[in-house]
């Protein structure tokens, strides 16, 4: 099984390619500078990294490169988008969704209602799903939440330090 994992930043995206069966890295690399001309890093394991200038309108040409990259002829670890099995986003902020969570039209309609208390991660990391939701439709995309390490806190540890109205309207612990 092989799964991709997308950090989309503002103006960055990072990538990391995980073959379960053998638990381990096969490619990961760094888009930089998307929406303000463009550079990639691209590493796999034994072999030499590729860094290159490329153009970068936004995280849809990230993605579409990271794809490219992955499965070109001679810096490719796979040969096609179809043995990716799965494709994992770390998202900053989940306010209520605490678990990881599978990738659906209501899940981005709350990341999108959150904007408001993740409004520099927030909209990166819907590019970023949007993005993979484009070049690779149909396939199974996973939110995890940084956020949800905090789940567990007992609530005098989460509602003291915040005004409360934050935790009533917003779910902010």
């Amino acid at each position: 099984m092989k799964i991709l994992v997308v950090n989309a930043g503002s103006s960055s995206l990072k990538y990391q390619l995980f073959d379960m069966d053998n638990n381990r890295v096969i490619a990961k690399g760094n888009c930089e500078k998307i929406g303000i001309g463009g550079f990639v890093t691209h590493k796999r394991p034994g072999k030499d990294d590729y860094k290159a200038e490329v153009e970068l309108k936004d995280h849809d040409d990230a993605i579409a490169l990271v794809l490219k990259l992955l499965t070109d002829a001679e810096l490719g670890v796979i040969a096609s988008v179809d043995e990716i099995d799965a494709i994992g986003h770390r998202v900053a902020h989940g306010g209520k969704l605490k678990e990881s969570t599978l990738v659906s039209d209501e899940t981005l309609e709350y990341l999108y209602s959150i904007v408001g208390i993740n409004p520099l991660h927030g909209p990166p990391a819907i590019k970023g799903i949007e993005a993979c939701r484009k070049a690779c439709p149909g396939k199974p995309m996973v939110c995890v939440f940084d956020t949800a390490f905090h789940s567990t806190m007992e609530p005098v540890a989460y509602v003291y330090p915040l005004p409360y109205e934050y935790y009533e309207k917003f779910g902010l612990r």
